[in-house]
């Protein structure tokens, strides 16, 4: 079984004490993606409305979910090159960052919530508006910064370097299919709509997660416990059952329980099938990690197995 995946040297870090400063290039990015997506009532057509919606769908469940959180992130199965490279680049498409941003922003979150305290900004505390606010718009400084550390076969990918050098400019190739195919109305549904609904709907999702809600399992110790999104699961892509995957960040499926849909885990199935990936990963018994307990004072259905 792979052990979870740790990027973060933290020996003198403090997650609780920085400031959340405004950060002009990604308020200009996220703002100009909403500003844009506001003229879709005055651009709407059929076609576009389609295309944003397919394309939205299809990138965050291959791009995000599947290549940049639980492949590249938590390495919890490992893809031919080609495969891989397609994954994150689609992933790079969603418009939130390139590999490294992504990687940074996903584990020092997640470091932060799993110390006994950490900022509201990582914690996700305050009011929807007052976060969704600081995560589109803001940035945090650490006042003791952790050292992120990541691995080498990605930092040193030519094409990774190349992707985190360029990754805004990659819209614009998206946005010429989007004309040729339904005009200006599918550049403002499938680039503007787009883009802010992945973010918003990203960091909505994010926020909801790591507030109180039901959830099975709780990381003793940790200041941040994760929620389940129960209904959720399709437009999620499974990412909804976030409890678990608190609880077992080294599996590829995170639906563990009957009835919980996971359509990445599926996706990842087939890809397994077909030959393209490979090492999959399931999670541990939960009796091997001794920091984890479950929340439920009734007893509870067994997890599904790894199929």
């Amino acid at each position: 079984m792979m052990a979870p995946v740790r990027r973060i040297e933290a020996a003198q870090a403090d997650p609780v004490r920085g400031i959340v400063r405004f950060d002009l290039s990604k308020a200009l990015w996220n703002g100009g993606a909403i500003a844009l997506a506001a003229a879709a009532p005055f651009a709407f057509s059929w076609t576009a409305f389609i295309l944003a919606v397919v394309l939205t769908y299809l990138t965050m469940l291959l791009g995000h979910s599947i290549g940049m959180h639980r492949m590249m992130i938590h390495r919890t199965f490992r893809a031919r090159p080609w495969l891989a490279r397609v994954l994150i680049y689609l992933g790079v498409i969603v418009g939130m960052g390139g590999p490294s941003r992504i990687i940074a922003t996903h584990d020092l979150r997640d470091w932060a919530q799993r110390q006994p305290a950490c900022h509201d900004f990582f914690a996700h505390r305050r009011g929807y508006l007052i976060d969704i606010a600081w995560q589109l718009f803001c940035r945090f400084e650490f006042e003791h910064p952790p050292k992120l550390v990541i691995e080498p076969e990605l930092q040193d990918d030519p094409f990774y370097r190349f992707l985190d050098r360029t990754w805004r400019w990659h819209q614009i190739p998206v946005a010429a299919l989007l004309f040729l195919a339904a005009g200006w109305p599918g550049v403002v549904w499938g680039i503007g709509v787009r883009l802010a609904i992945s973010v918003i709907g990203h960091w909505t999702i994010t926020y909801v997660c790591h507030n109180p809600g039901p959830a099975r399992w709780h990381v003793r110790g940790a200041a941040v416990q994760a929620s389940d999104l129960p209904g959720m699961a399709f437009l999620t892509h499974g990412e909804c059952w976030h409890s678990n995957h608190h609880a077992f960040p080294e599996s590829a499926r995170i639906g563990l329980e009957p009835g919980q849909m996971d359509p990445a885990w599926t996706v990842i199935c087939g890809f397994e099938r077909l030959g393209w990936v490979y090492d999959v990963q399931g999670p541990r018994a939960p009796l091997a990690r001794e920091d984890l307990y479950e929340a439920h004072s009734q007893p509870v259905s067994p997890l599904v197995s790894r199929r």
